[in-house]
């Protein structure tokens, strides 16, 4: 790298950084101004909101619009290079304007690496403290919290021969009741278990079946077995028996690709939703990098007017591309689009954005 890409670096992560600090000073002060009362009445000091809920607030806001600050940082920093004439004084140089925007793919690309990372991992357990917050919290004297609380009638798959299903299943206790389940070969049940209660032991990390009633048949009889405790290891989990629609923006992308497979074992429905959102968090990254060069494409080019229109210019082509990301998930969860194609459609557009715009700005 040479003195023109740490020079163009530099300013790009610069302002990019400064920008993302800003905001999420200006996105705690307002959420601190909404939720006043909520914190007044939990009781916590100081330091147990800060490290309870904003630890997971912030990564989660900043990775929700870390695309489109990367974006106006592009706009904000070339724009200001452009009126002072430096991108004209670069180019009149002998420096083609690809070598000119090499730079800002490196910056693209350290920051988009940086979200990948934060979108399979970091922002998952983020969002674990903030919906936890949220839940013992501020949402716990809720009408409709108290309704995803209790997940009724759950009915899934175990394996390929057993079915089961459970009443009354409280994610908050991890406990659920009446629970059964039955073991179908050949088109004949072999196997029946009922059980009063369902509990999950923290202590052996299994499910535990009170009062279990246990059914094997034969084709000369059946032998039934009575058992006031017995410990099982199902295939499911307790996040696997949540309904909650929120599920999914707290699973690491590992625990998600598993959350993924367990529901299609179930054939459970709204799959498509878990898709996109696994999608998306690779595609996620990709926009990074395109939204960068459009900036610079578009801010490269001094015009009358200076900032303000590059900015302008800049606003509606996030605003499109938002509209693009909406319709295509809409269409996805609503209707038949695949998922992966859902999650890619805005970078496949915007892809021949960034070609057009290459092709007509001025070399």
């Amino acid at each position: 790298m040479k003195k023109l890409d740490w020079y163009i670096l530099k300013k790009f992560l610069t302002t990019f950084f400064f920008a993302i600090f800003l905001f999420a000073v200006i996105a705690i002060v307002v959420d601190v101004s909404e939720k006043t009362d909520d914190f007044v009445r939990s009781g916590l000091s100081v330091q147990s909101i800060i490290t309870e809920y904003y630890y997971g607030f912030v990564p989660h806001i900043i990775a929700l619009l870390l695309p489109l600050f990367v974006f106006i940082a592009v706009i904000f920093f070339t724009s200001k290079m452009a009126g002072r004439s430096e991108i004209i004084a670069i180019l009149a140089s002998g420096t083609s304007y690809s070598r000119w925007l090499r730079p800002y793919w490196i910056g693209g690309v350290i920051l988009a690496a940086l979200l990948w990372f934060a979108n399979q991992y970091v922002v998952p357990r983020a969002n674990q403290v903030r919906g936890s917050f949220e839940a013992n919290y501020i949402d716990k004297n809720s009408s409709y919290n108290a309704l995803l609380s209790t997940s009724s009638y759950i009915y899934l798959r175990v394996d390929s021969f057993t079915y089961a299903g459970i009443y009354a299943y409280d994610t908050l206790t991890k406990r659920g009741g009446p629970y059964f389940s039955f073991t179908v070969r050949k088109n004949k049940v072999v196997e029946n278990l009922r059980a009063d209660q369902i509990v999950w032991d923290t202590a052996t990390r299994k499910w535990k079946l009170e009062s279990l009633v246990q059914r094997k048949i034969a084709d000369n009889g059946e032998d039934v077995m009575l058992t006031a405790e017995k410990i099982m290891d199902f295939n499911f989990k307790p996040v696997d028996l949540s309904r909650d629609k929120y599920t999914k923006d707290k699973l690491t992308t590992p625990e998600l690709d598993r959350f993924i497979e367990l529901e299609e074992l179930r054939g459970s429905e709204g799959l498509n939703s878990l898709k996109v959102e696994r999608y998306r968090r690779d595609a996620t990254c990709v926009t990074v990098i395109l939204l960068t060069l459009i900036g610079a494409i578009v801010a490269g080019r001094k015009v009358r007017g200076g900032s303000g229109v590059h900015l302008a210019v800049g606003f509606v082509t996030a605003a499109l591309f938002i509209l693009t990301d909406r319709f295509s998930t809409i269409f996805s969860t609503k209707g038949d689009l695949p998922p992966l194609l859902a999650a890619w459609i805005p970078n496949f557009i915007f892809i021949f954005v960034v070609i057009l715009l290459y092709r007509k700005a001025p070399k």
